[in-house]
Parts: structure tokens; C-alpha cells; sequence
């Protein structure tokens, strides 16, 4: 087994508790001293630095959200000088105000550490080419991925996204082994190809894809392996904690979670308690480390599971699971809560459904609807009505009984529904509330 940091990587669990501890103990009198935004906080709740003894204690501490970033903006939250913050990122803004994040040079060198562990783990070396097609520029995504890349040696083919064209061109020329994008694009990419001329699997020296930024389904995972070629490997993160952090390793079993960079909780997002290993809840993650923007009891909003057992490459890290959906896009039909990813898994189980589909929802009356819109594959579009009927009641039946609600289908041609560079958009709320 390959390690890129072997000495913190596989060190003992009960060591990796006490470092953390003593890490958490010092993050807290920090900020309980220096920063009048979490010492209010502190008071609020009743909890003073004396009061954090165990690991444990971490549940008396105060939630932060993103809330609390936007009503900061853009740097009220800082505990860094001017002086020492070397970049800024910002996320896209796009329900409100866009939430800043400083770095300072030790805050970049943790980030391109942590992402660095996560490429070696999953295969990453030297002799590997990686095509990052995140966008470049205020999303983390692209420049997280190019540091740790460089860090441990691979080559690095900075394409940002667009121009998917020059980008299979690209991935042939320059003998590209690995990339790093979302899944909706490189499954746009995998399409174009294919009108291109080029088979991804055949053509190319693809055999990873480091795939994150939304949530995808395991037979999504397993349809872009077989069509692709490739391995997939999740990857996770959030802008507000960095940028990309932590993914996979090779035994594609959970995203390893680096225990001396953050501590990460799962809990019932309504009741606010931790819940059992294994059982979903919503991600809360504290960063041990970070020195220009703190965060403590951070709630990211993304459903996933919390794995505590060694990993069997070896990693003592906690791991999480596929982050399964978020509360905030969680869908409400007549009092039952639907996930996107609930109905990917679901289409992903018929061989002629193709990767696109889309969800809309409305409301007749005071009754809530759901269509959901799939494209179909080339070669299962055809002329003939009742094998089109066959494959949509099909379809029908599995969404109900995994939904638990009525959903009526809509069957596409291919191709007709919108692509995106970056983050899928999947759900359409027509609903007025």
C-alpha cells in the first residue's frame, strides 16, 4: 500500500484522538480569546474553553452556517491580518450574498496536503497526467486539485471546463491518465467524444476520474466505469472549509477524512444530536487547522454517513459515506422526502435510460406533483409506441416503489435536456409557496 504521509496516515486511532483534542483545545481558547464572533457565540451557548475535556465536548459548542459567512462578508469573520492572508476564494453567490474564504500560506499548504493524501490513496503518482477540468479562478475546485497534483509529482493539464472539444483533444495528445470533474461532465464529456469519433475507453489512456462538487449515485458510479473505463473515485469538499479536501481511496470504500486537519461529526439535522455510526445525517465538520477563517461546528447541509472502523487499505482516518443528498434540496411531495439521488440510483437500474434526466415539480390544485424527465439512449429511442409505453411503465413502477409517491414519467430523446459545465442542476420547483 502507497502512502503519501505514512506517519499520520496509518498512526494508531487512539493517538489521532489525543492530537486532535489537544488540537480542538487550542482552536477554542484561540478563538474564545481572539475572535469576538465566536466568543459571543460561546457565550450564547454557555460554554467557555474549560469546559472542552474530551472530544466529546465538541457538542457544546455552537453550530456555525453559511449564514453566519454571508453576514460576515466579506472578511468580518477573519481571524488573519491582512498581511498574512495570501488568497481569497469565493463560492458562486448564488442564493444570496457569496461567502469569502482567506487563506493563509500555512492554511494553503494543509489544503494541498490533505487533497495530496487523497490522490496517492486512490492511485495518483508520478507517472500519472491529470486533466483538471474544474473551473479555474474564485471556485476552489480547479486550483485545490493543481497544487496537490504538483505537490506529489503528476503532471498537470490545467483545462478548466469548456471547450469539451479541445478537451478530448487534449485527454488523446497529451496522453492523460487521470481527471478531476463533476460527474455530469465528464459524462458530457463521454457523449461528445463518442460524436467525435473517440471512445473514452478504447481511444484513450483514461483510467481515473477524480468526481465531485454534487452528488452522484453508486449506479452512476458503476454505469460511467463500465461505458468509460475508468475508475471513479468521489472526492469531497466544500469552499467554505477550503475547497476540495478528502476523497477515496483505491478500496472505494468512504472518503477518508484526514483526523489532524478536521474533526467531523454526523448529526439528525432536525433534533441537532449526533447520530449512530453508519446511520444518515447531516455533515458538521470542524477544521483543526485553519488560521485565516476558523470553523468550528461547521453544518455543510449534505446527507452522509459516518464510518469510524479502520479502513482496509490500511488508514486509521474516519471515512464518510456518499454524500446521499442535501437537506436544502431535499424535495417535500405530500409529506415525503425525496433526494435526486433516490431517483438516479433509481434510473441508473434501466439499461435504456440514458445519464441525463430532470425533476420537476408542481402543484395542481393543493395536490404537489413530480414528472420526472429521463433521456433515453440512442439506440433505445426508436418509432415504436409500444415498446417506448413498456420501457415508461417500467420506469414508472420502479420510482414509486422507491419513492414512495406517484411520479409520472416523461421519456426524452436524447440529447434534449440542458448540459451543464459544472454542477448539474437536476430539480425544477415550479411551486409557489
Amino acid at each position: 500500500m502507497v502512502y503519501w504521509n505514512p506517519r499520520i496516515e496509518d498512526m494508531p486511532v487512539s493517538e489521532l484522538k489525543e492530537m486532535q483534542l489537544k488540537q480542538l483545545k487550542m482552536l477554542v481558547y484561540k478563538l474564545y480569546t481572539f475572535s469576538p464572533f465566536y466568543r459571543q457565540k460561546m457565550m450564547d451557548k454557555g460554554v467557555t474553553p474549560e469546559d472542552i475535556r474530551t472530544l466529546a465536548d465538541v457538542t457544546k459548542l455552537p453550530f456555525m452556517t453559511k449564514k453566519d459567512l454571508r453576514d460576515g462578508y466579506p472578511d468580518k469573520l477573519f481571524l488573519a491580518s491582512p498581511r498574512e492572508v495570501v488568497r481569497y476564494h469565493a463560492s458562486s453567490g448564488t442564493t444570496g450574498k457569496p461567502t469569502i474564504v482567506g487563506y493563509t500560506q500555512n492554511d494553503i499548504q494543509n489544503w494541498s496536503e490533505s487533497v495530496a493524501r487523497g490522490l496517492v490513496s486512490a492511485g495518483i503518482s508520478t507517472d500519472d497526467v491529470l486533466q483538471v477540468s474544474y473551473t479555474y479562478g474564485l471556485f476552489s475546485g480547479g486550483l485545490g486539485l493543481h497544487y496537490a497534483a504538483e505537490k506529489v509529482g503528476a503532471a498537470v493539464v490545467p483545462a478548466s471546463t469548456g471547450n469539451t472539444e479541445r478537451q478530448i483533444d487534449l485527454i488523446r495528445d497529451m496522453g492523460v491518465t487521470a481527471i478531476a470533474a463533476t460527474p455530469s461532465y465528464l459524462l458530457h464529456l463521454g457523449e461528445v467524444a463518442e460524436k467525435m469519433g473517440v471512445s473514452i475507453k478504447n481511444d484513450t489512456k483514461l483510467r481515473l476520474g477524480i468526481l465531485g462538487a454534487e452528488p452522484w449515485s453508486q449506479r452512476m458510479r458503476e454505469r460511467m466505469e463500465e461505458w468509460l473505463g475508468i475508475r471513479a473515485i468521489d472526492i469531497y469538499g466544500a469552499s467554505e472549509l477550503s475547497g476540495p479536501l478528502w476523497c477515496e481511496c483505491s478500496e472505494q470504500k468512504g472518503i477518508h477524512v484526514w483526523s489532524d486537519i478536521a474533526l467531523v461529526e454526523v448529526i439528525d439535522p432536525v433534533t441537532e444530536e449526533p447520530v449512530a455510526p453508519g446511520e444518515k445525517g447531516e455533515l458538521v465538520i470542524t477544521m483543526l487547522q485553519k488560521e485565516a477563517l476558523p470553523i468550528i461546528r461547521y453544518r455543510l447541509g449534505d446527507i452522509t454517513t459516518l464510518h469510524e472502523e479502520v479502513c482496509s487499505c490500511g488508514r486509521t482516518h474516519p471515512r464518510i459515506g456518499r454524500i446521499q443528498g442535501r437537506v436544502d434540496d431535499m424535495i417535500i411531495i405530500r409529506g415525503i422526502n425525496v433526494f435526486p439521488s433516490q431517483v438516479e440510483h433509481c434510473l441508473m437500474t434501466n439499461p435504456e435510460v440514458g445519464n441525463e434526466f430532470q425533476i420537476v415539480v408542481d402543484r395542481k390544485g393543493a395536490l404537489d406533483t413530480i414528472l420526472v424527465r429521463a433521456e433515453l439512449r440512442p439506440e433505445a429511442f426508436g418509432d415504436r409506441v409500444f415498446e417506448l409505453d413498456a420501457i415508461k411503465e417500467r420506469v414508472t413502477h420502479k420510482l414509486r416503489g422507491s419513492l414512495n409517491v406517484g411520479v409520472t414519467v416523461e421519456l426524452v430523446e436524447p440529447g434534449s435536456l440542458p448540459r451543464s459545465e459544472g454542477k448539474a442542476k437536476r430539480v425544477v420547483d415550479k411551486r409557489v409557496f
